[in-house]
Formats: C-alpha cells, sequence, structure tokens
C-alpha cells in the first residue's frame, strides 16, 4: 500500500514601509502559521505571497503593482498559489486591486488583519477573490498571534492610529483615531517577550508620545518608560515615533532616569521653515523643536538624535529650504531619513498650488543629503577612542565576507561593525560585546580591538534563546529546563486564539 506524505501550504510575507508594518507582518506570519503554513525556505516559490503595503510614497502603487504582475506568470505555473495584499494600500484602493490585478485572491486592510486566514480559506473554497475592508479596529493587534522576526528584540504596539491632521501625511485616514491600549496589557506582552529570550524592545505608536490621550493621563508614556525600568532582564528600550508638539520634559525625565531606556531619540523635524510648518499643520515651530535637542541633550549628553525631514513640500522656497539647512546645522542629527515631497491622493497638500518641479526638488535633495552626510561623519567620528557595549544581530554588513566583522547595535543605536581578536570567543545573535571605536564612515562605526585585552563578550538569554530557535528550525530538541520548562522560557504551550487552521495537502 502507498503512503501519502503531506506537507503544509508554505508563505511569505513582502513588507514595504514603516515598523508599524514591520510588526503587523509579524502578525501575519503568527497568524499564518496558527493556521497551518510554514514560512517558505529561501529560493522556493510559495504557496501564499502576502504583500504588507505603505501608502505613504508615490511610487508605493507602482511597486505594488509590479510586484503583482512579476507574480502573475509565477501562479499560473503553480497551481493553488495565492496572493494576498493588506496593509495602508488595500485600506486606501480596496476593490481597485481586484479591477487591476484580477489574479490576486484576497485584499484585507488595515483594521482587520486577523481575518486573512479566513480570507484566504474562503477564496480557495469558493474559488473568486475575496475583499474585506473594514472602517475600524475590531481588535487591537496585540490580540493576535506573532511570528517575531528575532528572538533577541521585539516591537510592541502602545497604540494605533493618530489624531493629528499633517497636510502630508495619509496615515490618519487609513489607521484611524489614535486607539491606546492599557498600561497593563502592554507591561504584560513586554514580560512575554523577555520570558521568551527578548532583551530589548520597541515600543511603536503613529505618535507614541501622545499616548493616554484616550484614557485622559497626559503623563502616560513618561510613566510606561519608568515601569519597563522595573521589567528584570529587559536591558534596552526604545520608542518610535514621537511628535514634537507633544513632546514634554517628563518624557526626557523619564529617558534620562530610566537605565534601560536607551540614549537614543527619533524626532521628526519635517522641515526647518516655520511657514512651511505651519501649512504642514505640525503645530510645533523650529524653536520649540530645537529647545526639545537642547533639553535632551542636557539630561543625556551622548544621545544619538535622529529625523525625518520632507524636501520640496508645496510651495517651498530658497529661503524655506536654508531654514530647513539651517536647523539641520544646528541639530547635529545622527542620521536622518530624507525624502522627496511625493503627492498622495486624498490629503490636502496633493490640491496645494506651487508644487514644486521634479528637478528644483531633486537638487534641494541633493544638498540636503550632502550636508547631512557631512554632519553624520563628523558625529561618528566623535565616537572614536570610546567603548561601545554592542547587541550583536543576526545580520552582518554587505562586506562582512571580505572583513570577517560581525554586525550589531550600540546603546545609542549606531550600526558598529566590529571584529573578533584572533582566539577570542565567536558571541552569538542577542549576547553583547564590549569593544573600542577604531574608525568611523557616516553611516556606520568599526570596531577593531587590538586583542583579547579589548575585546569581552557577555552570553545573553538572547544568545541562549537565539540557540534554541536555530535547534528547533533543525528539528533537535532544545534542553528542557527543570519542571519540563524550556531552557529560559515560560514553559507554557501556544494557545489558540480560534484561527482558522488549514488541513494539510499532499504533496
Amino acid at each position: 500500500m502507498s503512503s501519502t506524505i503531506h506537507t503544509p501550504r508554505s508563505y511569505e510575507v513582502r513588507t514595504f514601509g514603516c515598523q508599524m508594518n514591520v510588526h503587523d507582518s509579524e502578525r501575519m506570519s503568527g497568524l499564518l502559521e496558527a493556521a497551518g503554513y510554514v514560512r517558505a525556505a529561501d529560493g522556493t516559490e510559495p504557496d501564499v505571497v502576502v504583500f504588507n503595503t505603505c501608502a505613504v510614497r508615490e511610487n508605493a502603487d507602482n511597486r505594488l503593482y509590479g510586484n503583482l504582475g512579476q507574480l502573475r506568470p509565477v501562479k499560473e505555473r503553480h497551481p493553488g498559489m495565492q496572493i494576498a495584499v493588506g496593509g495602508c494600500l488595500a485600506q486606501k484602493d480596496r476593490d481597485t486591486i481586484l479591477e487591476k490585478a484580477p489574479w490576486v485572491d484576497a485584499v484585507f486592510g488595515t483594521h482587520n488583519v486577523g481575518a486573512l486566514p479566513a480570507l484566504l480559506e474562503r477564496s480557495r473554497h469558493n474559488d473568486e477573490a475575496q475583499l474585506e475592508i473594514l472602517e475600524s479596529l475590531e481588535v487591537f493587534p496585540s490580540t493576535l498571534p506573532t511570528k517575531r522576526d528575532s528572538v533577541y528584540s521585539g516591537w510592541v504596539s502602545i497604540s494605533v492610529g493618530c489624531n493629528n491632521t499633517c497636510t502630508f501625511c495619509i496615515v490618519p485616514s487609513l489607521r484611524g483615531k489614535e486607539r491606546d491600549r492599557r498600561p497593563g496589557e502592554i507591561l504584560a506582552e513586554v514580560q512575554a517577550l523577555v520570558d521568551d529570550g527578548a532583551i530589548e524592545v520597541t515600543l511603536l505608536g503613529q505618535n507614541v508620545n501622545s499616548y493616554g490621550v484616550e484614557f485622559g493621563d497626559r503623563l502616560a508614556f513618561g510613566k510606561l518608560l519608568r515601569a519597563c525600568g522595573e521589567i528584570e532582564g529587559l536591558e534596552r528600550v526604545r520608542f518610535t515615533s514621537p511628535h514634537p508638539a507633544a513632546f514634554t520634559d517628563d518624557v526626557i525625565d523619564a529617558m534620562a532616569e530610566t537605565p534601560n531606556v536607551m540614549p537614543q531619540l527619533h524626532m521628526p523635524l519635517q522641515s526647518g521653515s516655520d511657514g512651511l510648518l505651519r501649512a504642514m499643520r505640525r503645530s510645533y515651530r523650529s524653536a520649540k523643536f530645537l529647545g526639545i535637542l537642547d533639553r535632551v541633550r542636557e539630561r543625556m549628553p551622548d544621545a544619538a538624535i535622529t529625523t525625518d525631514i520632507i524636501v520640496g513640500f508645496p510651495g517651498e522656497t530658497e529661503e524655506d529650504f536654508e531654514a530647513t539647512l539651517d536647523v539641520v546645522e544646528r541639530s547635529r542629527f545622527a542620521s536622518a531619513f530624507t525624502f522627496q515631497y511625493s503627492k498622495r491622493p486624498g490629503t490636502p497638500a496633493a490640491d496645494m498650488p506651487d508644487q514644486l518641479p521634479k528637478a528644483v526638488v531633486q537638487e534641494r535633495y541633493e544638498r540636503l543629503i550632502a550636508l547631512q552626510e557631512r554632519i553624520s561623519g563628523e558625529e561618528n567620528a566623535r565616537q572614536i577612542g570610546r567603548e561601545a557595549e554592542v547587541l550583536v544581530t543576526a545580520h552582518s554588513g554587505r562586506k562582512a565576507g571580505e572583513t570577517h566583522r560581525l554586525s550589531g547595535r550600540a546603546r545609542d543605536n549606531r550600526l558598529v561593525h566590529f571584529s573578533v581578536p584572533e582566539g577570542a570567543e565567536e558571541p552569538r545573535p542577542g549576547d553583547l560585546v564590549t569593544v573600542p571605536i577604531t574608525s568611523a564612515a557616516p553611516y556606520h562605526l568599526i570596531a577593531d580591538p587590538a586583542g583579547q585585552a579589548e575585546y569581552s563578550v557577555r552570553r545573553s538569554r538572547a544568545g541562549d534563546a537565539w540557540d534554541r530557535a536555530q535547534a528547533e528550525s533543525c528539528g533537535v530538541p532544545a534542553a528542557a529546563a527543570p519542571g519540563g520548562a524550556m531552557a529560559g522560557g515560560t514553559g507554557a504551550r501556544a494557545v489558540s486564539l480560534g484561527m482558522p487552521s488549514l488541513p494539510v495537502r499532499a504533496g
């Protein structure tokens, strides 16, 4: 009698956009795995491809439809393959996606990520595309299963949505008004991540420092940072992104006085021109912005501050742009995410007069890039000779094969490529090394210890978690701690949340 080998359906999630989307993709992966899918191996064609889209940039549409077009012939030769589109662009375009790409099987929005497995199964059963877009959040994403990309660090959403009305931004209309989680729920999720081996957590929100507005506590975010400082085993806390208009001194105090909150701040500037900030509805001016940076550095002199800047907003004059260059020079950002303004239908800025010619925007953009590269290089050069504690990551730099260096992040989130002295212990992802910074470039630091005396490695619970994850991926049982719990974990089994499970298919 012949036997049939059954294999689960495989999936791949492709993510575009911000950290919130990266975290949403972890939820999508968790949902699919809870429903019986497995992540596709590198170099293989998955049975399901999910696009988690972004709608912030002008070319987001072209990028999505280009990718969908490339997948069409793949799907035609791959029986049973499914394609799903979710995220902000799906929330915005809705049935337009199915009109332009009728080979897509499921479309879902930002408010119903949890529907993904059911939509895929319904599409298979009914043999037709499924579209489901909700106008408001039904279930906070934190209640959904998660498949984290990293065992040593994790994202935790403290809020979703945004109450601001920036004229260039389409996010509020796609993710809705701000919804805040209760502090106890957030801290429980952070604790669960730490119990699983994570030593670094990043708190996420569209406007993270306005946390508490929904339940009437304007000091809630500072309190939350301090509460994270009480969690044993949590070594690094970061957050993104705050809004300058709501950034208060109690948050600066909480950062400075909570040892595991890192000396790093991402503070979006957008423009240094007060006139443009008014047109953007940013509700702060350049003097307030610079004042925040001064107070941060007064309490944390070595803090690394990064930013976002838009070049070419409608009506931007040369004088406006020079004001931005002036604020950038005075701010001494460690790095900046710089964007050329792109018109997004549905935003007030899209209908503003005086849209700038592409050539003007490009020329200004290049000047800003040159200025920030110089400043980043100078600020990084100041790190030479200092010791850095580096959290080792699983991904090394592009030249790692030639340099034999490993990579990680310093406490201030600067990227560090470091070498391991001959005969010294090799760290695992999740371990921490202390090394001297020996050279610098605008986008990274180099640490080449002269010998073992200049190098130390601290094996961590996160490194242990990495070992367990590697053993599990190879089908090797991980060592159990006394009492039957997994070493370094909680010992709890996965909890079913009522997600539909898929039958395996014959291979």
